[in-house]
């Protein structure tokens, strides 16, 4: 490693632990030129070999970073700890890699956002959804809210059971969201 306060390759490691749950290795080093101790981090690199579809059928590249900007609108001003949205993003990143190996569609990233935010936080949720699925008008946000109070969250910390959707079924719209919640309230669920 380049030293970095007088840019000599000459250092020895003095400490080596695990880091942010096993995911990365912090070093400390000390350079023999200089020295002065610095820190560095090893991580797995995950390439960019995966591709998102988005609903324009277009594809880019997979980025964690806009995942977390999209958990992050979604908390908003709500008292969730930034680790919390740290833990979505490895949960969803985690998943998606494990599952897919070339391509995911946007559609299956977002509706494992949404629920992971449910278990976090139901305000979170409803604002995320409320993009996620489009919602257009006030009856669409009631059916979700109205859903989302009959039917309990998945415990925290617990891995959802039923996850695989068919490549060929269909995304749910804001119009299904208020179709079940009308189904749910009249007894047809």
């Amino acid at each position: 490693m380049i030293c970095p306060y007088c840019s000599t390759d000459d250092d020895k490691v003095i400490d080596s632990r695990a880091s942010d749950g096993g995911e990365s290795i912090r070093r400390r080093r000390i350079c023999n030129a200089c020295g002065k101790r610095f820190t560095t981090y090893e991580r797995v690199e995950k390439t960019a070999r995966l591709m998102v579809v988005k609903r324009d059928g277009s594809r880019v590249p997979f980025d964690p970073e806009s995942i977390l900007r999209g958990v992050q609108a979604a908390c908003g001003k709500r008292p969730i700890p930034e680790d919390a949205k740290r833990e979505v993003l490895r949960a969803v990143e985690d998943e998606v890699h494990r599952e897919f190996e070339r391509e995911v569609a946007s559609a299956e990233i977002g509706r494992r956002v949404a629920s992971k935010l449910r278990g976090l936080d139901q305000v979170a949720y409803i604002r995320f959804a409320s993009e996620y699925y489009g919602f257009g008008s006030l009856e669409d946000f009631l059916a979700e809210i109205d859903e989302l109070a009959q039917r309990p969250g998945p415990p925290r910390n617990h891995p959802e059971l039923f996850t695989s959707v068919p490549a060929d079924a269909p995304t749910r719209d804001a119009g299904a969201a208020r179709s079940d919640a009308e189904a749910a309230r009249s007894g047809r669920a």
